[in-house]
Parts: structure tokens; C-alpha cells; sequence
């Protein structure tokens, strides 16, 4: 399928700079929180700017109005239409081929499984990136969004069913079909399956709400300890399948805890809250917190991730500002590996 191998380096690897796409008012459930998911992203994006250098997508009529916010930050605006502000899953995804040289792979965008219309100019702003970048693009030919997918950088990939094989993606690729076109273009030989996300998660049960890698051999799973709670049963299914996992280096997989925070709902739908939304930057992590009656569950999450990574600082931002929109920190970002630098 392809004539060369790339390989996907770990998120925790240097970056050269963050990417992150500026909201859109006209593609918001709730336009009429647009100032506050505004305020929400300029935290955000002033919070990345304090371990490393922040590249903003913003539409051409906002540049304007945007630039002024981070005048005094290491900031960057690129004009680029698009239709919707989750970077993570329209963007590129950064590999690198076999002389290490940087690529991007420009997957199909549809919108979640076609949920949200239109994202005609979202499915561009990969390949416009790249050419802004002047990366070379690989096109890729199956749909796919960024937070679908982790990767240990040493040739394990984690991901859910409910997203990867979910019929309104790539309804005529088979699983395995599905890995025969991840294993080359992303450098992995192992997959990890987890049948399903997080109750109530509009992209079908993305993992990145769910689990990811901190270190080869080590993943970080979010439980939730209520028999009461859809997500109990899910958490216990998890925690079982992680039990017998090994790695691309036959390793057993040791498995972190992070108890979810208390559920919370807006507009009667419950609200898809997740510390594993957060984001690795240059030394540092990017953790979304909820407050209120979660302030004990972010306590319990922070002194986990200090003691999971106890050489990067932990940068809590407010998890609330852009959540009713449906995703968080890890969500909205995208990381470029600095030149050089090895998963």
C-alpha cells in the first residue's frame, strides 16, 4: 500500500511548537458560549506558550480580533479557513520517515462519522498546514481523527472498537484491514484493543478520553468506582484487557489508575469530563481540572500524574471552559516532534 515505512513518535518526545485551531462560532452546539469557550482557549494556548512555542489556526476574519491576545506570548497565527476548532482530529499527524526526516499524514475528515456538517474545509486544513510547513504530506486513505489513536513511540498502538470500527468511519475495512493500514504508515506491529470509550462521548469513544501511554509498558486508564455508573462496567472491561496485554517488546502492560471526577451533565446530556484529556508539552503537562464537587478527584489526579512524571511540571487549566463542546485539552491540540528528535 505504501512504499515506505514511517514511524509515529511518542507525544511525549520534543515538540517544536503546539498547533491548535482557533474556535468557530457558527459550528458551536452552544454559540452562545463563544466568549467563554474563547476565554477557555486563550488560557489554553497562553498555558502551552509557557513550555513551548503555540502555532494558531484562526479563521481570516478573526485574525484581527485574535492577534491582541497574545501579543506578549511565543504565538503565532496562520490564517486558514476552517469549519470547526478540534485540531487534534482534522490536522496532520506528524511521523517520520526513514532518514528521520519530518511528514505529515493528511487522514480522511469526516466530521465524526458525518455528524457535524459542513467540514469540507476542515478535511483541507491538513494538507494546508503541511504546505505551510513545508512538510511533505502522505496522503492516507482511510478516515481517521488524531485522538482516536496513542502510540507508545516503540511500536505499540492503543485505540477503541467503538471508534476505529465504527460502520460510519470505514465501513469496508475489517479490524484487521484496519491495522494492515495504521502498521506502516504509523511504525506499529502491536495493537491494543479497548471495546469502548466513555459513556456519552460524541466521537464515538475516542481514546484519548480514556487511556493513553506514559511510558513504553505503562498505560494511564481512567476508572470509575461507582457499580451505579455506566462507565463502572466499561472501566471493569478496561482493566481486565490491559491485565493481559503485552507490548510490541512482549512486555506486560502496568496499568495507572485515575478515578474519574463526579458526573456532571449540561442540557441533559452528561458531559464527557476526563483528566486523560490532558496534554504532554517540553517538560511539562497540560491537566484540565473541574473544580467544585471534582476538587478532591483533581487533587487525587494530580499527586498521580507528579508521581507518574516527576521530572515535568503539572500546568492545571480550567476543564470546564470548553467542555460542553464536546472535547478538552488533548482534543484541540496537535504536537509537532522538534527537528531531530527520536520516539
Amino acid at each position: 500500500m505504501h512504499d515506505k515505512q514511517y514511524t509515529m513518535p511518542a507525544e511525549w518526545t520534543p515538540h517544536s511548537r503546539t498547533m491548535i485551531a482557533w474556535p468557530v462560532k457558527d459550528s458551536m452546539v452552544y454559540p452562545e458560549n463563544y466568549t467563554q469557550v474563547c476565554t477557555g482557549y486563550e488560557q489554553l494556548i497562553l498555558a502551552i506558550s509557557e513550555f513551548e512555542p503555540v502555532l494558531v489556526i484562526v479563521n481570516p476574519e478573526d485574525e484581527e480580533s485574535v492577534a491582541p491576545r497574545f501579543a506578549h506570548a511565543p504565538v503565532e497565527l496562520i490564517s486558514l479557513p476552517h469549519n470547526d476548532a478540534w485540531l487534534r482530529d482534522n490536522g496532520p499527524t506528524f511521523v517520520r520517515g526513514e532518514e528521520n526526516q519530518l511528514f505529515g499524514i493528511n487522514w480522511g475528515f469526516n466530521a465524526w462519522g458525518e455528524k457535524y456538517e459542513p467540514w469540507d474545509l476542515d478535511d483541507e486544513v491538513a494538507p494546508a498546514l503541511l504546505s505551510f510547513m513545508k512538510v511533505p504530506a502522505v496522503d492516507a486513505p482511510l478516515i481517521l481523527e488524531g485522538g482516536s489513536i496513542h502510540v507508545d513511540g516503540e511500536g505499540t498502538l492503543l485505540t477503541t472498537e467503538e471508534c476505529l470500527l465504527n460502520p460510519n468511519r470505514n465501513p469496508h475495512l475489517s479490524k484487521k484491514e484496519v491495522e494492515d493500514q495504521l502498521r506502516p504508515l504509523l511504525g506499529v506491529d502491536t495493537f491494543i484493543w479497548l471495546p469502548l470509550g466513555l459513556e456519552g462521548d460524541e466521537t464515538d469513544g475516542h481514546v484519548d478520553n480514556v487511556a493513553c501511554f506514559a511510558a513504553p509498558g505503562k498505560i494511564i486508564l481512567q476508572v470509575c468506582h461507582d457499580p451505579e455508573d455506566t462507565n463502572f462496567a466499561r472501566s471493569q472491561e478496561h482493566l481486565s484487557i490491559l491485565a493481559k496485554a503485552t507490548d510490541s517488546q512482549g512486555r506486560p502492560v502496568e496499568v495507572i489508575e485515575i478515578e474519574q471526577p463526579p458526573y456532571r451533565e449540561s442540557n441533559g446530556q452528561r458531559l464527557t469530563l476526563s483528566y486523560l484529556n490532558f496534554y504532554f508539552v517540553n517538560e511539562g503537562i497540560i491537566l484540565p481540572v473541574f473544580g467544585g464537587d471534582a476538587k478532591a478527584y483533581d487533587q487525587k489526579a494530580i499527586k498521580q500524574l507528579k508521581k507518574t512524571f516527576p521530572d515535568r511540571t503539572i500546568r492545571t487549566i480550567d476543564g470546564m471552559a470548553i467542555i460542553q463542546e464536546g472535547g478538552n485539552v488533548h482534543c484541540t491540540t496537535q504536537q509537532v516532534p522538534s527537528e531531530g528528535s527520536r520516539s
